[in-house]
């Protein structure tokens, strides 16, 4: 009995096998033109399935493509004298088009409509049919009837995408406005269809179409849905003020989390949007009853206007972390504000021992080994900030044993190879930066890549390192924000150093210093003369797109910005910027977002 079984299942097994080889075989003849061996090897499948309307409507397309009309009309007619199925009187009407005969292609086409009248169910069939011939007009009356003459059916999408593919958006938006409004389950796939038509430019007549449908739903139905969907219009505009006003109408109104407060927030900051970004956690900060919320907020508030201040600002900055301080106490619910207000001291008030002290009052909290090793590796850095090397890679090494294989160990591992590369002991770094290039965390794994690809090609050309222990000290002198030191360094090697690899890193290396101090032409001056006389550097793609940046956001030459991009994207395809470079040049160019 058992052996009987498995000769069933084997030759069953080996019928299914010939079965998909005869039909992988068809699909090539058909996909290469071969359309007489393809037809040939269809009807030897349909031979086998009689059942199989795929293999049917094949053989039915070989026909047609070499012009076998009346074979393709039998075999549709005879098809139907048995199969009560309407999509096949579109197929006989497209045959009768093929022959040029259109007074019978447009009866099987409006026979194929009428069907619906009885069973408004087949309209998916039908609509699909018609599409699939690009008789786009009667797929939206067979869709359109269909909705009519049944109302719980839902062809919105496919009207949708149809009005797109005739370039009629205001029928498509409203098409998708109505889907939306069957189910909001539709909400996300719809923003993604609706984003091939609009750009970043708010004068785009997409976006001004479509926020004018948007506006005139709010107006007339309470549903917060429509302030969420121009909320997003706007967050794709960079409009973030405005996109705040929607976000805060609907928490007015549903009086529910702050949480999409929070990512617009986020977007904004990350935008480097920061007076938006700040207007939002400013209205956390003042709206919400939840404490740990609170401070967030008010971390986010005090990063953002530590990252635009200039010297003049420290002090009302510091101020205002006594004041949350004092307000909600030194504990372990207030330590990443603590951890930040540490780094302030340290990095723009200079007041180093202050800040160590209030990091070291905090490791005696009852806190997680992930919340004290994030106070210990700022402990680390501000160490390195006063040079006091080998107390910091204490701290660092510490973390690694605490917190194996963690992304926070990886990242303390690379502190310790910077600190190494810093004290100039650059064989040890090396050795540390080959076990992190293959890091879990891609932000990690690339800063090792750099580092190590800036020590090793300086040590095969230079073997004293006399250039890469100066550009080591530069490198220092810019985390510790000398950076006027920083500059003049950098300045020193390019004068005595002029025809050797560190060149292009040094220019680099200032021209983002330049950038801090908002000096943009010197910034420029040095991205130029990286892409005119280093194109073979490694460093030739980050050129062309801080270059850009600064055309773009800076001093307003968009033409100039767009064809840096161009460069980046069609020389340097493989470049981690390529991803924005393209999404930026497209938006130049006035190209659709994606």
């Amino acid at each position: 009995m058992m052996l009987k079984r498995l000769i069933i299942l084997f030759l069953f097994f080996l019928a299914w096998s010939t079965q998909a080889q005869e039909e992988f075989l068809a699909k090539q003849y058909f996909k290469e033109g071969q359309f007489e061996k393809a037809l040939s090897s269809y009807k030897k499948l349909y031979i086998k399935n009689q059942n199989s309307e795929s293999y049917l409507l094949k053989i039915i397309a070989i026909e047609q493509q070499l012009e076998l009309y009346n074979s393709a009309e039998n075999r549709i007619l005879k098809y139907l004298e048995n199969n009560n199925k309407p999509d096949f009187l579109v197929e006989l009407g497209f045959n009768y088009q093929l022959k040029k005969d259109t007074i019978n292609a447009n009866l099987y086409y409006n026979k194929a409509i009428t069907s619906l009248d009885t069973k408004p169910i087949y309209a998916f069939r039908v609509g699909q049919a018609f599409e699939k011939h690009s008789l786009l007009n009667q797929a939206i009356t067979t869709y359109t009837k269909a909705m009519e003459l049944k109302p719980s059916l839902n062809f919105n999408f496919q009207l949708a995408k149809i009005y797109g593919a005739q370039g009629d958006v205001e029928k498509m938006f409203n098409s998708y406005i109505s889907l939306v409004e069957d189910s909001y389950a539709y909400l996300n796939t719809i923003k993604r269809n609706v984003s091939e038509f609009i750009t970043e430019d708010s004068n785009n007549e997409y976006n001004i179409l479509l926020r004018k449908i948007l506006l005139k739903k709010i107006q007339t139905t309470q549903d917060v849905i429509w302030n969420e969907m121009l909320s997003w219009l706007f967050i794709q505009q960079k409009d973030y003020y405005k996109a705040f006003v929607q976000e805060k109408a609907i928490y007015k109104r549903e009086q529910k989390s702050l949480s999409r407060l929070v990512e617009l927030g986020l977007i904004a900051q990350d935008q480097k949007q920061y007076q938006d970004a700040l207007t939002v956690f400013d209205y956390i900060t003042e709206t919400t009853q939840d404490m740990s919320m609170q401070l967030s907020a008010l971390k986010k508030v005090l990063e953002i206007k530590t990252e635009i201040a200039t010297a003049k600002d420290y002090q009302s900055i510091n101020n205002k972390y006594i004041e949350v301080l004092d307000t909600f106490g030194k504990t372990p619910q207030t330590l990443d504000l603590q951890i930040n207000y540490a780094h302030f001291l340290a990095f723009y008030l200079n007041q180093e021992t202050e800040a160590i002290k209030l990091l070291k009052d905090t490791l005696k909290y009852n806190a997680s080994r992930l919340q004290l090793a994030n106070v210990k590796l700022e402990l680390g850095d501000i160490l390195v900030l006063q040079e006091k090397f080998n107390e910091a890679l204490i701290y660092y090494t510490q973390i690694e044993r605490n917190l194996k294989n963690s992304t926070l160990a990886q990242e303390a591992r690379f502190r310790v190879a910077k600190t190494s590369y810093y004290k100039g002991d650059f064989k040890w770094a090396e050795s540390q930066l080959k076990i992190l290039k293959s890091s879990t965390s891609q932000l990690t794994a690339n800063d090792a890549l750099d580092l190590k690809l800036l020590i090793s090609d300086n040590k095969a050309e230079d073997s004293l390192q006399i250039a890469l222990a100066k550009y080591a000290k530069a490198d220092l002198l810019a985390f510790q924000n000398k950076n006027v030191e920083a500059i003049q360094l950098l300045n020193q090697i390019l004068d005595d150093h002029k025809t050797e690899v560190i060149i292009p890193q040094a220019l680099l290396k200032q021209a983002l210093l330049f950038e801090k101090q908002h000096n943009y032409q010197k910034a420029k001056a040095n991205y130029q003369r990286i892409i005119s006389d280093y194109k073979d550097s490694i460093l030739i793609d980050n050129a062309l797109y801080y270059l850009a940046e600064i055309f773009a956001n800076k001093l307003a030459l968009p033409e100039e910005a767009k064809a840096l991009y161009e460069n980046l994207l069609f020389n340097y395809s493989d470049s981690i910027y390529a991803v924005d470079a393209r999404k930026k040049f497209r938006a130049l160019r006035g190209d659709a977002i994606n």
